[in-house]
């Protein structure tokens, strides 16, 4: 296959992933806000924010994973364990390294989402923990899939990645309308 009908394939199958992440995020938000028990109470910031920090323990728990998944590698490689510094290093540990790196991202971007959404929404918690569960799923796609290329990590980047920028254009949408909570 030539180069380019080979980079069109890969493109396409991205996509795929891409749109299934749009449709799962679409539905997941929306029965989450749907079937949610608070949805008629307002609750106390306060407790709104504790929410928020409970969920994202299983987030900030994927870069925790990530970070010990780099050490492991590094521990037992004669190549790589001299560290970053020492040179490139393996391929499995540049791999990791990739993750790791895409992994920090997600994760500041998410729990920072999370405290304005819980901040901003009166009664988040069934959409904080189904952020959080998505995150949790998105992650194990991604990191499951990412020595396929492109296309294997595609559908769990973004089903870390969707519904963080969700909640959030959710959370600038209500500010700027005058309806936080």
């Amino acid at each position: 296959m030539p180069r380019n009908e080979v980079f069109r394939h890969e493109q396409h199958r991205v996509a795929v992933g891409m749109v299934l992440a749009v449709i799962v995020t679409a539905i997941m938000l929306s029965l989450a806000a749907f079937w949610d028990p608070e949805k008629t109470l307002m609750v106390p910031v306060a407790e709104r924010l504790q929410t928020a920090l409970r969920a994202d323990v299983f987030v900030i728990g994927w870069l925790a994973a990530a970070i010990a998944n780099v050490a492991r590698l590094r521990f037992f490689s004669i190549e790589d364990i001299a560290g970053s510094s020492a040179g490139s290093g393996s391929q499995s540990v540049r791999d990791a390294v990739a993750i790791l790196q895409n992994t920090a991202e997600q994760v500041v971007l998410a729990v920072l989402t999370h405290l304005v959404f819980a901040a901003v929404v009166g009664h988040p918690t069934a959409i904080l923990m189904t952020l959080a569960a998505m995150f949790c799923v998105g992650r194990t796609l991604f990191w499951v899939g990412y020595k396929r290329g492109a296309r294997g990590r595609a559908l769990g980047f973004a089903l870390t990645f969707y519904p963080t920028v969700t909640a959030l254009g959710t959370s600038a949408a209500m500010l700027l309308l005058g309806r936080s909570g």
